[in-house]
Parts: C-alpha cells; structure tokens; sequence
C-alpha cells in the first residue's frame, strides 16, 4: 500500500436490529481516519436497516434472501472499492482510533494478510449481567496476549483488498467455522494478526440461556464443520477444560461405589477444568470483584460444559454422517 491514506471499506452485514446499527454507524463518524467507503449489506431485512443506513451516508446493498453474515460479507467485497476491506459486525461501535490503527498496521506490516482486533469488556447497549458476563469473558478469549492459539474473527477483520481477491471470499458453505477456515487460507502465504489497537463494544445477549443456546447450536455446528488445521473450540485448554467437565458428570456416582474417596474425582475435574481456563476467572475477579466473579465463575462453568456438550454431539452427528455417506460411495465406484 503506497498511499499515505489509502481508501478503506467497512463492509457491514446487517438483519434487523438497525438500533445498534445506528450506534455502529456512529462510532464510524467519529473515527479519526478520514477515507472511509460504508456498504452496509441488507440481510433481507425487515426493519428499516436501509434507511437507516442511507441515513447515515453508507452505501446500502440488499441479498434476496436472509443468507447470514457469510454470504453479505462477500456481496459487500463485490460492491467494495477500496484498498483495504474492513468487516464489521453491525452490533459492534469501533473505538474512534481502531481503523486508523488498523491501516498503519497494515502499512507497516505488509506480510500481514489478515487482521483482526478485540472487543471491549463492556456490553454496548444491554447491561444485564449475563450480558456483563459475556463482554468479559468474550474480550478475555478475544485478547492476543492471553491466547494460546491465534484465531481470527470476521466480526471485526482487516483484510487488504488485493489479498482478499488472491485468498477468495469467505466460504458460504460453513456456518460457525468460516473465520477459522479464513486464518487457514490465509496463513498459507501471509500471517495473521490480532490486535488490541482494534477495538470495539459489542451488544451481548441479554439471558444466560440466550448464551447457552448459542453456545450449544454453535459447538455443535463447528464439530460438524472442522477441518484439518482449525483450533478445537479455537484453544486447546479450553477444549480440554469442557471435556473434564463432561467427565465429571458420570463421575459424580463415584462416590456409590468408592465412598468418600470417589467424591474428591468430580471435583478434581472441575478444579483442573478451571485452572485451564484460570486467567479468564481472574481476569473477572481482578476487573469486577468478589460478588460478580463468582457469578461469572457459576456461568463460565455452565457456557464451557454447554460447549463442550455441543461438540460432542456435533462429533456424533460427524461420525454417524461420514459412516452413511461410506456404503453410498462405495456403491458409486461399484457402478
């Protein structure tokens, strides 16, 4: 990139909730880089997402049906023309700096093919304390500094425009694993990069079980969808952790049949599943207090064995898949 301030697209896939596409757009305005092109993807829609968009100066293209984020990402590269493609989600208020930073990272780092940036401990607009409870445990996992594994997310990803067009668009055919497909491409040839100097407030779901729900559908979904090279749960601690957790389920008659002895094996595993994940309760505890950190304690627990829940199923459904699709192929190369 040659350009001292090279043109940026923000490319924003947006379903309804244009109240927090407005505070989104807003954010925008207020950023301190001065060459921004707004295209904000009208998911089919049914609330007034375009004109709130027109509104607000972007430009508004439209999918003919709800496809998902994935497939407006890619509708908004095609209507893009600048430099360097900036995904947003719609529920996401950049702070005023992120995509100037972001653009001098790129320019100083060319073989950067990929960067993504963080989310703020705080919720956006809802305040519950599951909401509270999400913002700090998602900027926890978020965080490049704490990872042991480096994911990307397409919620909040800089991609310079010539390597999105060698790399490809973003692959409509997977449903929760499509950012940690994209570090894979993209690592071929380039490196990936997370970034604190990118940050943004995302609206979190306001319920526990709204969490657990999606928690649950996306584990499973993933598990499906894995392939060679991607991060299990994008953290092998973490996947770890929910797997001693589910352990500890059956392990809970232990005690019928050792005692008091067998009682010591179900807490063991939950102890460990907890000091593989150690940082993140600290982290809450540190940021919050005493009162909050136990209530994130109780849910983190409850979110990580929903996940790892999920993607056990989501191996079984894997299994029992590949097992029927075997005889059929088996009969094609007979024929």
């Amino acid at each position: 990139m040659s350009r001292e301030h090279p043109p940026v697209s923000v490319i924003i896939p947006s379903h309804d909730r244009s109240d927090v596409l407005r505070l989104c757009l807003a954010a925008l305005r207020e950023q301190t880089y001065p060459h921004l092109e707004i295209i904000v993807v009208d998911d089919h829609s049914t609330e007034d997402v375009a004109q709130v968009a027109r509104s607000a100066g972007a430009k508004v293209v439209r999918t003919e049906v709800n496809g998902g984020p994935t497939p407006a990402r890619n509708l908004g590269a095609e209507h893009a023309t600048g430099e360097i493609f900036f995904f947003l989600d719609a529920d996401i208020a950049l702070d005023p700096d992120a995509v100037e930073n972001a653009v001098r990272i790129l320019q100083d780092h060319p073989e950067i093919g990929a960067l993504g940036g963080v989310l703020r401990p705080e919720s956006l607009v809802c305040q519950s304390l599951a909401a509270q409870y999400r913002a700090v445990q998602m900027h926890r996992w978020w965080m490049p500094a704490h990872r042991p594994t480096l994911e990307l997310h397409a919620a909040v990803l800089a991609v310079p425009a010539k390597i999105f067009a060698e790399i490809g668009p973003f692959d409509p055919a997977l449903r929760e694993t499509v950012s940690s497909d994209y570090r894979v491409r993209v690592t071929r040839h380039y490196r990936v990069k997370l970034s604190d100097a990118i940050r943004g407030r995302k609206d979190h779901d306001p319920t526990v079980r709204t969490i657990l729900r999606k928690v649950f559908r996306r584990a499973r979904i993933s598990a499906m969808d894995w392939r060679r090279g991607e991060t299990p749960g994008d953290s092998v601690p973490r996947a770890l952790g929910g797997v001693l957790l589910l352990a500890a389920v059956p392990a809970l008659a232990l005690p019928l049949v050792a005692g008091r002895t067998g009682a010591l094996v179900p807490a063991g595993l939950v102890a460990a599943a907890i000091a593989l994940d150690g940082g993140t309760h600290r982290f809450a505890y540190a940021r919050r207090g005493v009162p909050f950190g136990l209530y994130f304690s109780g849910v983190h627990l409850a979110v990580t064995f929903t996940g790892a829940l999920g993607g056990a199923l989501g191996v079984l459904q894997r299994l029992a898949v590949s097992r029927l699709e075997k005889p059929a192929r088996t009969l094609v190369a007979q024929d």
